[in-house]
Formats: structure tokens, C-alpha cells, sequence
């Protein structure tokens, strides 16, 4: 399964192309796609009209939701975090380290266009597109 991360998604909702997009283009229909609830919520509270709110909203919904915070994954998380610092990697977002955790956990591969989960997949083992 392909978690798509928000970095991706408001590219692809404004209308940027990019290989990340053309990826997500190319895979929308064909693979099974997965949204998490915090990049629902990163992806649609971009929208300042009502219209492209509802449409990127639409698109969304129809793809399964993960819950992506959990004890598990945040007790996951925060060693994932450790590990990362042990080595003078500093994480600059959270809400990064809980999906590249989630997917870790869950075997999923995250497609992204946000360099900050290059670390967390060349020393945690997050498998990325």
C-alpha cells in the first residue's frame, strides 16, 4: 500500500507537476492508495476557497483513512526520534516522523516530495517512491 504525504498532495491539487505528482497521477486507479488523518488535515486546511476545498475534500474521501497516531506508534515514534538524534540527525517535524513511523510499522511506502524523510529512510528503513 502507498501512503501519499501531503508535500504531494497539494502539488497535485494545484495543478504542479512534478515526479512526484506524475507518480500519484500514474498510480491513482491502478494501486491501492492510503491518506492518514493528519495529512488529511495538512492538505485541506490549505484551501482558502469553499470550491477547491470541496473538490480536493471529494478526492480525498475516496481513498481509505489510517489513523496514523496511536500508543504504539507513538512509543514508535519517539524511538525512531532518539535513534535519529543519537546519530546528530535533528527531525524538524513531528507530524513527519509519525507518518515515516507509520509506515515503517505498517510496511507501507510513502510517496513524498519532502526532503525531510530522506534521514528516516537511509536509517530507519522507510521505503519510499
Amino acid at each position: 500500500m502507498i501512503l501519499v504525504d501531503s508535500s504531494v498532495w497539494i502539488d497535485f491539487f494545484n495543478g504542479r507537476r512534478t515526479r512526484q505528482t506524475d507518480l500519484l497521477d500514474g498510480l491513482l486507479g491502478e494501486e491501492e492508495i492510503l491518506t492518514g488523518d493528519l495529512i488529511y488535515v495538512e492538505v485541506l486546511q490549505g484551501f482558502g476557497r469553499d470550491r477547491e476545498f470541496q473538490r480536493a475534500k471529494r478526492a480525498l474521501d475516496t481513498l481509505p483513512l489510517a489513523d496514523l497516531l496511536g500508543r504504539e506508534i507513538a512509543l514508535a515514534s519517539v524511538i525512531n526520534y532518539r535513534v535519529l538524534r543519537q546519530r546528530a540527525i535533528t527531525v524538524r517535524g513531528t507530524i513527519d516522523l509519525i507518518i515515516a513511523t507509520y509506515c515503517i510499522q505498517n510496511g507501507h511506502v510513502l510517496l513524498h516530495a519532502d526532503r525531510d524523510f530522506e534521514p528516516m529512510r537511509e536509517h530507519l528503513g522507510l521505503l519510499t517512491l
